[in-house]
Parts: structure tokens; sequence; C-alpha cells
């Protein structure tokens, strides 16, 4: 049985966590670095978090679409794309950098 891919907008995540808190199969890993927002107004150094690696198992994953659901900017969503079929465990993993590049 061959299933829709998951797909990330690399460019819309923020690297907030909540897609891979809400997964009830744990199969989402995110890879994150924090920056500092130069801000001469600022009280205190502001800083955001910058994404360096998201990865899906899609061997883990249910494909329950939990989420796709629970990301507030809507970085993740259904691809028309399958998830290719491995005989390796190691090929069931989809990464995603901050080049944007899969």
């Amino acid at each position: 049985m061959r299933h829709s891919a998951i797909d990330l907008d690399v460019d819309a995540c923020t690297s907030c966590v909540i897609c891979a808190r809400t997964c009830p199969a744990w199969c989402i890993t995110i890879d994150a670095h924090n920056e500092s927002v130069p801000d001469s107004d600022a009280r205190r150094p502001r800083t955001v978090a910058v994404l360096d690696e998201f990865t899906i198992d899609w061997g883990l994953c249910m494909y329950c679409g939990m989420c796709i659901e629970s990301c507030p900017f809507d970085a993740l969503s259904w691809n028309d794309e399958r998830v290719p079929d491995s005989e390796t465990r190691t090929d069931l993993v989809s990464a995603w950098g901050s080049d944007g590049g899969r």
C-alpha cells in the first residue's frame, strides 16, 4: 500500500516543534538553532529559531495528518507525490534542510 507524502514549506516553518509534539508516532525530528535579531529599540536581545533540518520517518508515520492540522503556519501539507517503496529502513526517511532541498 502506498500513501501520499507530506510536504514541508521550509520558508513557512518557524521551528516551533508543534507538529513533532502533536505526532502520535513521533516520526518527525526538527533540528534548529537560535539566532539573534538585531533590533536597536529592543530592551533585551531577541532571538528566532532557524531550521537546520526537518525529518520525517515514513516507516513510523501513520499518515494521520495531525501534524498538518496542528501547524499554525501552514508549513506542512499533503503532496500528490507518493512515498517511494524501499527495501531498506534508511530509505524511508525524508529530510529537508535550511536550503529548502529534500
